[in-house]
């Protein structure tokens, strides 16, 4: 979309309009905005307030910041002021600025839209007529309406209203299909394109490559290169100009074990090594149903704790559904509690103890003495996790926001495990594009201690198999 020019040829600034689910899906979009002014319609305040309180302590808790977040900008605004429009910190150059629209002052009686409506749709009709009633005062300025609800952009557009975004602050790629899988493969030898290349040799008898970055030129730390000959490398450093391949034998690859299990595939054999490393502080691993990412989060988990020692604990997250809180009420342990939401990893353990005479008093043992602890997402803000080996799974429905408030609970010596399948997302205001495993996989690539990896290979069954590639 283009900025309308004033015949002086001064840029005029668009009005953005914002549905409530937008400030919950990020609670600073207001901040996102850059030289443009940024209507929020009394409509959304309303539903802010009456969120702030739920028992969902996800959504109330954005609904909480982003009320605080205007009104950091708002609170020593006059009334005509705020009706006008606050410069919104950050933006003074660009003088973006923030207004709030007192929609219960349109005369509504006319409109089609609110005539025999549920509360829930009236809200959103509401909301559409800040937009239209926007429109219709200066048809040369750009108004447009930001939502994540699909239907109600549609909406709005039927509506009459010339312009209607989802909020895209966030997506961080074009197409899942660009999103970083951690490897590169290359057809045929990937050597023979190299005309020069430094061979170090380390004291620990490891082999490292720098060559030119041209021939790597998307590559980032942790990323593995492989080919169809017997090439393997771990890209460790990226400079302006060069950067340094450490050399992977692939046969040793596919010959580790974790905890009593080998991997199937290259792909897990990848997961194998890069979860391994010391400096991975962070690893996110992505794929679909019965790739085995939990498996491998799991049984480097037991190994670390119980034979190396690397940790105290192993804490196992998950979000849960506003009703779980419910059982909050009910007699139990947190554990306990959190058994119907995290039942694959007792599956995994039964996985990683099958063979064992009594796998029932064996998978009890294992818990205690690795200290494993189950957690709700809704319960881990505000405290800090350290010496733990922490696994965050069904992380595809959660949003950048929330991802970034769990992540920076992560203490001193500790290792979080990302895990997510963005082909299982139910979250209705998030696509895989704007998901928070998509933004962490993105924005965490660059960082020296954070890896990322792709497991696509489904080793689950036949069906399963069938099941997610046709169905």
């Amino acid at each position: 979309m283009q900025l309308r020019v004033n015949p002086d040829g001064a840029a005029m600034n668009k009005i953005f309009v914002l549905d409530t689910n937008v400030l919950l899906h990020d609670p600073m979009a207001i901040h996102a905005f850059a030289e443009h002014r940024v209507v929020i319609p009394m409509t959304v305040l309303e539903e802010l307030d009456a969120i702030k309180d739920r028992r969902d302590k996800d959504v109330s808790r954005e609904a909480r910041i982003a009320i605080n977040a205007i009104d950091d900008i708002l609170e020593n605004a006059s009334p005509k002021a705020i009706q006008q429009g606050v410069e919104i910190p950050g933006t003074a150059a660009k003088r973006g600025t923030l207004a709030i629209f007192p929609d219960q002052l349109i005369d509504h009686s006319n409109s089609a839209l609110l005539l025999n409506n549920p509360v829930h749709h009236y809200n959103d009709d509401r909301i559409i007529n800040v937009a239209l009633h926007l429109q219709a005062e200066d048809d040369k300025r750009v108004v447009c309406l930001v939502t994540k609800d699909i239907n109600m952009r549609l909406k709005a557009k039927g509506s009459g209203l010339e312009h209607v975004e989802d909020y895209k602050k966030d997506k961080v790629v074009d197409d899942i299909e660009f999103m970083a899988k951690g490897y590169e493969q290359y057809q045929g030898d990937f050597w023979a394109q190299v005309e020069k290349v430094e061979t170090l040799h380390g004291d620990d008898g490891s082999v490292r490559y720098r060559l030119d970055r041209a021939y790597l030129p998307d590559a980032y730390p942790q990323m593995l290169v492989f080919d169809e000959q017997q090439f393997a490398g771990q890209v460790l450093e990226v400079g302006e100009k060069h950067i340094e391949i450490l050399h992977l034998d692939k046969d040793r690859l596919l010959e580790q074990t974790l905890w009593g299990i080998s991997p199937r595939n290259f792909e897990q054999a990848m997961a194998f090594h890069l979860i391994q490393r010391d400096d991975v502080d962070l690893m996110v691993m992505t794929g679909p149903a019965g790739s085995g990412k939990t498996l491998i989060a799991l049984a480097y988990g037991l190994q670390a704790i119980l034979e190396e020692k690397r940790f105290d604990k192993i804490v196992v997250a998950r979000s849960t559904p506003p009703i779980a809180e419910d059982i909050g009420f009910l007699p139990g342990t947190e554990e306990e509690k959190m058994a119907p939401w995290l039942a694959a990893f007792d599956d995994n353990l039964e996985v990683l103890h099958s063979g064992d005479e009594n796998m029932t008093s064996s998978i009890e043992y294992i818990k205690e003495r690795a200290n494993i602890q189950f957690k709700s997402l809704n319960f881990m803000r505000g405290r800090s996790f350290n010496n733990a080996y922490i696994i965050i799974d069904e992380a595809q429905g959660l949003t950048q926001f929330q991802l970034k408030s769990i992540i920076t609970r992560v203490g001193n010596n500790s290792k979080i495990i990302v895990l997510g399948n963005l082909a299982q997302i139910d979250n209705k205001y998030i696509s895989p594009l704007t998901s928070g495993l998509t933004y962490l996989v993105e924005k965490s690539k660059a960082f020296q201690h954070a890896a990322i990896m792709h497991v696509n290979g489904i080793e689950r069954s036949r069906i399963a198999a069938f099941a997610e590639e046709q169905l």
